[in-house]
């Protein structure tokens, strides 16, 4: 279909980018948006699980970070910095 053709695209562009990057990066798949958080409410909590090359689907990885701007289930996100894990809502 028309959107998984441009996704692929889209991903293709990114990994193109972050190779020409100096810094290692993660890219990890949004499974699933726990909430608001923040002063004003606008940063997203998501589940994400890791997409590593050598590892199966389903058997990566998964924490929860803080995002901002707009993001949903399926997103794929590419992280910087995959050690740190954010505090729960409350």
């Amino acid at each position: 279909s028309r959107s998984s053709a441009l996704l692929i695209t889209l991903t293709n562009a990114v990994l193109n980018y972050l190779v020409t990057m100096d810094q290692p990066v993660k890219l990890a798949k949004v499974n699933r948006v726990l909430g608001r958080t923040g002063n004003t409410g606008n940063v997203t909590q998501v589940r994400v699980e890791f997409m590593d090359a050598d590892a199966g689907t389903g058997t990566g990885r998964s924490i929860v970070r803080n995002v901002k701007g707009p993001v949903r289930e399926g997103d794929i996100l590419c992280l910087l910095e995959w050690e740190r894990e954010a505090r729960r809502l409350r």
